[in-house]
């Protein structure tokens, strides 16, 4: 299913929906970031996903990364809360998703690197490389919001 997102753009649909989402920021040993190219838009991003009932929002990031890039991952801190009503998905059901995302940084402590139904590609990338992808500002934002290691910020 493919989505198209909008960021600020005057044209976007109206949201129709809202979903708690959740990503992760997860370095390997060498501070390159852990990234998956999206079947559904192409792009690279954070790994990360809607939340399920029944589970935690902490869950919910693990269970992500895992299934998005076959890493398991422990939670080390909140990077931010991203709720940009500028920032909306369509999906071609004719959901209109606004954004609702808390972003996590975390620790790489298992499993091998895999690539999902849900990714073309998933691979590790430094700062250089990552300036160089095709990838939606939004996580460009968190990414440099998780090398700031400030307190959580509110977006």
């Amino acid at each position: 299913m493919r989505r198209i997102d909008y960021y600020h753009d005057p044209n976007a649909p109206r949201a129709n929906a809202l979903v708690i989402g959740g990503c992760a920021v997860a370095p390997d040993a060498e501070g390159r970031i852990l990234l998956q190219r999206r079947a559904d838009n192409g792009e690279w991003a954070l790994p990360g996903g809607g939340m399920d009932i029944g589970e935690t929002f902490a869950d919910c990031v693990i269970r992500e990364v895992r299934e998005e890039t076959g890493f398991d991952v422990v939670i080390e801190r909140i990077v931010g809360i991203y709720s940009d009503p500028g920032h909306v998905f369509a999906y071609p059901d004719g959901e209109i998703r606004q954004q609702f995302s808390i972003c996590l940084a975390c620790a790489i402590v298992g499993g091998e690197l895999a690539v999902s139904e849900e990714s073309t590609a998933v691979d590790f990338f430094t700062l250089d490389e990552i300036a160089d992808l095709h990838m939606h500002e939004t996580h460009r934002i968190r990414i440099r919001d998780y090398l700031a290691n400030t307190a959580p910020l509110l977006r």
